[in-house]
């Protein structure tokens, strides 16, 4: 008899939290777990023959990207492109330079965005994690923030998340700096995204104005680093 592949689903309760929500608590919650699932995988022996895809920078801008190209995104004009593609350089170089430490680089959730949480009460759970293989453990913030990076909360968010994170576990400021780093690269893998998933409805809401914010965050962002 051939194998059979099932699928167990166990109801969870709770609800996604809203991005206009009061979301300090909740990811304030976000960096204990994300700073506890890490800490897993950096203890944890993967059995024999234990594979995952890769979140680096292969993955997002080599020449089989996992979710595209972005520059096949919608609206990247002239304009976009060359200001992305400064982007993008910037960022492996920085990749490059930050390295792929066992204390820095395994197992993560990749997808760890308010989509995939149930808030009950003072408990958050994760869901949904079919992206979950190996990156950088700052790129879980990044995730954590898909689709809104150019809010004005961000700041403040990221502070209540490494809040969290240090009741649990070391982060040196040193990798603290380096968050802006994966929150740019996160969104240009966006971006494919929303290039290659065109016919679906999240995509094509978002495709009017996510070339040209994914533009303003990295003017932004490459003026911060020059400063």
């Amino acid at each position: 008899m051939p194998p059979r592949f099932l699928v167990l689903f166990h109801f969870i309760p709770g609800q996604a939290p809203k991005a206009d929500a009061a979301l300090r608590p909740a990811f304030m919650r976000l960096g204990e777990i994300a700073a506890r699932m890490h800490r897993h995988a950096m203890r944890w022996s993967r059995p024999i023959g234990f594979r995952r895809l890769a979140w680096d920078e292969d993955a997002v801008f080599g020449d089989t990207p996992i979710w595209g190209n972005w520059r096949d995104a919608p609206h990247v004009d002239p304009a976009i492109r060359a200001l992305l593609e400064r982007a993008e350089k910037t960022v492996c170089a920085r990749l490059s330079s930050f390295g792929k430490g066992a204390a820095r680089f395994g197992l993560i959730h990749a997808d760890m965005r308010l989509a995939n949480l149930l808030v009950d009460g003072d408990v958050t759970r994760v869901i949904d994690f079919d992206d979950c293989g190996f990156g950088w453990f700052l790129y879980d913030f990044a995730a954590a923030i898909s689709f809104f990076e150019t809010d004005p909360t961000i700041p403040e968010l990221k502070s209540a998340w490494l809040q969290g994170y240090r009741k649990v576990q070391h982060l040196s400021h040193a990798e603290e700096a380096e968050i802006d780093t994966f929150i740019m690269l996160r969104r240009l893998a966006l971006l494919a995204w929303i290039g290659s998933h065109a016919d679906a409805p999240e995509p094509q809401a978002l495709a009017p104005s996510f070339a040209s914010g994914s533009a303003e965050l990295a003017e932004s962002w490459l003026g911060r680093i020059r400063a």
